[in-house]
């Protein structure tokens, strides 16, 4: 599992990535570029933005927020072609469902915004964006309207004329290579993610942040053979409670309640004191 260094990634790394857009100014200005319109105001949601899966074999790093007229987005960098129609539709799901849980009603549901990021070109079309459409086969007509959408972007487009000057130029960014990623792209939306990931990578903190991070995606692959979500989390905490790790620090990681890792933390803890006692 050898990975890269903090300042080998680029922005196509999920960390590098995840830590650039959950800057709400830099998603705001993405946001704004991409969707054409104004958007005053994103809040993160960082709680969410660092999600624990085992049945998806690992974690991934998304970026949620949603705007100022409370619609949602889930953003995503894809490096991989992986099934991303069906995860587009599980992520549509997952945000409905978290708001009907939190109370409210289907006619009152936001709008919503699946958005991926693909360093590839996921239709085959040589575009920079492609933006999925319902309709009624019967009526192709008519307009279909639910409130959600899904829009695929590319870093391998070729149609730099059919979409705005700046999202070329970001798409064209985020498709770099390290050297590449430093060059003048004479775009102020690129200029504006280039400077923060300067500051990401001089940070003395986001760089512990990287460090335990990447400590901790080495345990969960190490972990991942234990079959059973339950036990899955049970050998994580084992691992990293050996490490000296805190309980909020791997609650945090695995997005699981504090009080939960707690108790499997101090069953762990009396498990350990049993062994060495024999």
């Amino acid at each position: 599992m050898a990975k890269k260094t903090l300042q080998e990634q680029t922005i196509k790394d999920n960390f590098l990535f995840a830590a650039a857009m959950m800057d709400g100014d830099n998603s705001k200005a993405f946001l704004s570029c991409l969707l054409g319109k104004d958007i005053q105001r994103v809040e993160i949601s960082y709680e969410k933005s660092i999600v624990y899966h085992p049945e998806q074999k690992g974690i991934r790093l998304d970026v949620f927020c949603e705007d100022e007229e409370n619609t949602r987005y889930n953003v995503e960098m894809q490096v991989l072609n992986r099934k991303i129609l069906k995860r587009a539709r599980y992520y549509h799901g997952q945000i409905d469902m978290e708001l009907l849980l939190a109370g409210m009603e289907y006619e009152n549901l936001p709008d919503s915004f699946v958005i991926f990021i693909c360093d590839f070109d996921p239709f085959g079309g040589g575009k920079y964006q492609y933006t999925a459409r319902m309709k009624l086969k019967e009526m192709p007509e008519a307009e279909y309207e639910d409130g959600t959408h899904t829009i695929f972007l590319s870093t391998k487009g070729r149609n730099g004329s059919e979409v705005p000057g700046e999202l070329a130029a970001f798409l064209q960014f985020a498709g770099a290579g390290l050297e590449a990623s430093e060059a003048d792209y004479a775009s102020d939306l690129v200029k504006r993610f280039q400077h923060s990931i300067h500051k990401i990578k001089s940070d003395r903190e986001m760089r512990s942040r990287y460090m335990l991070f990447e400590e901790m995606m080495r345990d969960e692959y190490k972990a991942g053979k234990v079959d059973g979500r339950a036990d899955h989390v049970v050998e994580v905490v084992r691992r990293n409670k050996a490490k000296g790790r805190t309980v909020s620090e791997i609650a945090e990681f695995l997005n699981e309640d504090v009080d939960k890792i707690a108790a499997i933390y101090d069953t762990c803890e009396a498990t350990d004191v049993e062994t060495k006692d024999e």
